[in-house]
């Protein structure tokens, strides 16, 4: 299958991008900046810089070939920076995707091949919960611009699949951490790599806002690559579903913490502020997706997770005694 991975130089975007060209397809991934060369994607990715925002430098991205799948990543994620600049949040979640929509409509025009889209979206569309763990029927009732954000793609994407020009399937994801073939998350706003960056040696705090007992769950990278690989078969024509992907195991922040530092051996010396305006626990219910399309997390209990997190960061480990 020609495949075009948008934001593929993200910490999941590029888990996909790889995966699928193990897998044999055809990957083109889209990049806003040339890609750092550390993140060692496999030679037969091609990268194509553009940005979302660029409606004529990503029409030209699409049309240069007719893609019969496209896995949509590229967007902003960050929950509490999403507060501080709404509008440029809603530029690319909402804005970058009728985009990246409008460009493959006129490629499908062309081509007449409908695509398959497959899209980052985020527990986040569901805010605080009444219920868990949280199924796809939940009420969506975000929380924060990011879900809002999220939750509008998700729309257009359904109603642009309701006119016949894509199949398209919405992926709903609760946290992501691990390592794809030694390459992790640099993102240090992050609660795991921060976690294992202070363990390592970084000489910063870390800040825990709340108590610890705030409940998440996590989901390895390379499970949640193996996700959109099976989404991409999934997708109808005409048709839009969404599946939420997690463990369905949900831990506290202090448990996260614990574990760090019995995987690496460090301490991580935390600074404790009020508690953030996020939902106190947060679980998934990710039945749909394990029936409908046999996913499985084999990879994503807290250990092995934390564990591939400490061995992509080799560069923060403490040389042995």
């Amino acid at each position: 299958m020609r495949i075009l991975v948008t934001g593929a130089a993200g910490f999941v975007g590029r888990a996909v991008a790889e995966h699928l060209a193990t897998a044999g397809h055809q990957v083109t991934g889209v990049f806003h900046e040339r890609p750092p060369l550390e993140r060692g994607l496999p030679s037969t990715v091609v990268h194509k810089k553009a940005d979302v925002l660029d409606a004529g430098g990503l029409r030209s991205v699409v049309l240069g070939e007719a893609f019969e799948g496209v896995c949509h990543l590229a967007g902003l994620t960050n929950v509490r920076v999403s507060f501080r600049d709404p509008l440029r949040y809603f530029a690319v979640n909402v804005q970058g995707t009728v985009n990246l929509l409008a460009a493959l409509a006129e490629a499908s025009r062309t081509s007449g091949i409908v695509p398959r889209l497959v899209f980052a979206s985020t527990a986040a569309v569901y805010g605080d919960p009444t219920s868990l763990p949280v199924g796809e029927d939940h009420p969506t009732r975000p929380t924060s611009p990011y879900g809002a954000s999220k939750l509008a793609a998700d729309a257009v994407i359904g109603y642009q699949a309701g006119t016949g020009a894509i199949g398209a399937v919405s992926l709903r994801c609760f946290n992501v951490a691990g390592a794809v073939a030694g390459v992790g998350d640099h993102d240090l706003r992050r609660l795991i790599p921060k976690a294992v960056a202070v363990s390592g040696g970084l000489p910063e705090d870390f800040v825990l806002n709340g108590d610890g007992s705030a409940v998440r769950e996590f989901v390895h990278v390379a499970d949640l690559a193996d996700a959109y690989a099976l989404a991409l078969v999934a997708a109808v024509p005409g048709e839009h579903r969404v599946f939420n992907v997690g463990s369905g195991t949900g831990v506290s922040i202090a448990e996260v913490l614990r574990t760090v530092e019995q995987v690496t051996g460090g301490r991580v010396p935390v600074v404790q502020r009020p508690p953030a305006r996020e939902p106190h626990e947060l679980v998934a219910d990710s039945a749909r997706i394990r029936i409908q399309l046999d996913w499985k997390s084999d990879r994503s209990d807290l250990t092995t997770i934390v564990a591939d997190a400490w061995q992509a960061a080799p560069r923060l480990r403490r040389p042995s005694a």
